[in-house]
């Protein structure tokens, strides 16, 4: 009898979603607590190719840019930064931004993440002539969290309207989802109470969205939050896209707990990502693209990703910092992406922060193999 009932329940949730009517927060929470693995990932593809009709999986070359691990905002999560006293701590200065923006270009980079410490000695014109510097060069400024942008206007005495406008004023293209952990209250107070409430990070992407300043959005999970609290922060997120359409694309990965005061938490495993990925892909209905996040799950685990409604593998990530330290270990060169996307059956293609495709070069797989070989002659040549 309660089989039944469950399968009634669920077979009600799959019809909305498959006719392409909207879930509530409640048929999100019955899903992720009781839906079969195979059926969520059934329903998350559906949705995903409704969406994206073609066989394409897309991913960018990026560098991730960790300009300052200066912070004083203490997160319990983070085994990245160091107080400003600190030994290690640093700053980057414009020499090594420029190297590490050659070095991007050179690798067929087309865009820069941002992405730093609550760092209290740093002006507005650090940022102005980083964003400056990258933008000269070519390159797509994708920079700085709704924490960091807060703690600008904090700093600088300024509104976050006005941080924003001279960001955006000084090259700044986009801003990453970063420091949104989950939008929960009660969460946030737990882990990152400095940052403030879920509100705290949302009202910064408002008014970016506002500005014509587009974004994505992520969820960093498995740890204090319940499921619900899951929920409630994909719901914050849908709200906001109702309202301004900002956002770009959802990206969720899972907290890694290695040299950081929550190293007792056990990291969430595959099957627990994919179960939340393909119920965000469902919930989400108003964001076009859903990223895999094989840079904490691995290649394997991004590559079933794209079978549980992800679009995209993300970034290359030529250089990553933040969650490296805190345990995530994966790396991939573009032939292993592009590998991993045609096993999955699907086409690999670059694209820009927007999604736009990017041409590629005639012969692009054999230069990459290629290339590898060069690196690493004992290499047997098989994909992956």
């Amino acid at each position: 009898m309660i089989a039944t009932s469950s399968n009634q329940l669920f077979n009600a949730i799959a019809d909305k979603v498959l006719h392409g009517r909207r879930i509530s927060a409640a048929e999100a929470l019955w899903l992720l607590e009781n839906a079969g693995d195979h059926e969520l990932g059934v329903l998350a593809h559906h949705v995903r190719m409704r969406k994206h009709p073609d066989d394409r999986v897309t991913y960018v070359i990026s560098r991730n840019v960790n300009y300052t691990n200066v912070c004083i905002t203490d997160c319990d999560f983070c085994s990245f930064y160091r107080h400003p006293l600190d030994s290690e701590a640093y700053t980057l200065d414009l020499s090594s931004l420029r190297s590490k923006a050659q070095e991007t270009l050179d690798l067929g980079g087309t865009e820069i993440l941002l992405q730093g410490g609550h760092n209290p000695k740093l002006p507005l014109k650090y940022y102005q002539d980083m964003l400056g510097l990258f933008k000269g060069m070519g390159l797509h400024n994708h920079g700085f969290s709704p924490s960091e942008i807060q703690h600008f206007a904090l700093f600088w005495r300024m509104s976050l309207g006005d941080v924003l406008s001279e960001l955006k004023a000084a090259g700044l293209d986009s801003i990453p989802g970063g420091g949104a952990e989950v939008l929960s209250d009660r969460v946030r107070e737990i882990i990152c109470p400095k940052k403030g409430g879920a509100d705290a990070w949302l009202e910064p992407m408002r008014q970016a969205h506002k500005l014509g300043i587009r974004s994505s959005a992520t969820m960093m999970f498995g740890h204090v939050e319940t499921l619900a609290e899951r929920i409630e922060h994909l719901q914050r997120l849908r709200d906001l896209q109702d309202e301004t359409g900002g956002f770009t694309a959802f990206i969720c990965w899972t907290f890694q707990n290695r040299d950081n005061r929550m190293a007792h938490i056990p990291v969430a495993g595959g099957r627990e990502y994919l179960r939340t990925q393909a119920v965000a892909r469902i919930f989400l209905d108003n964001f076009d693209n859903c990223q895999a996040s094989w840079v904490t799950q691995g290649g394997q685990v991004g590559q079933v990703s794209l079978r549980h409604g992800c679009n995209d593998m993300g970034s290359l990530m030529i250089e990553e910092n933040v969650v490296r330290l805190a345990g995530a270990a994966f790396r991939m060169t573009e032939l292993t992406i592009r590998d991993l996307v045609r096993d999955a059956g699907f086409t690999p293609r670059r694209r820009n922060f927007y999604y736009a495709l990017r041409e590629e070069p005639a012969g692009l797989d054999e230069r990459l193999r290629e290339e590898r070989m060069a690196a690493d002659p004992g290499r047997i040549p098989v994909a992956g």
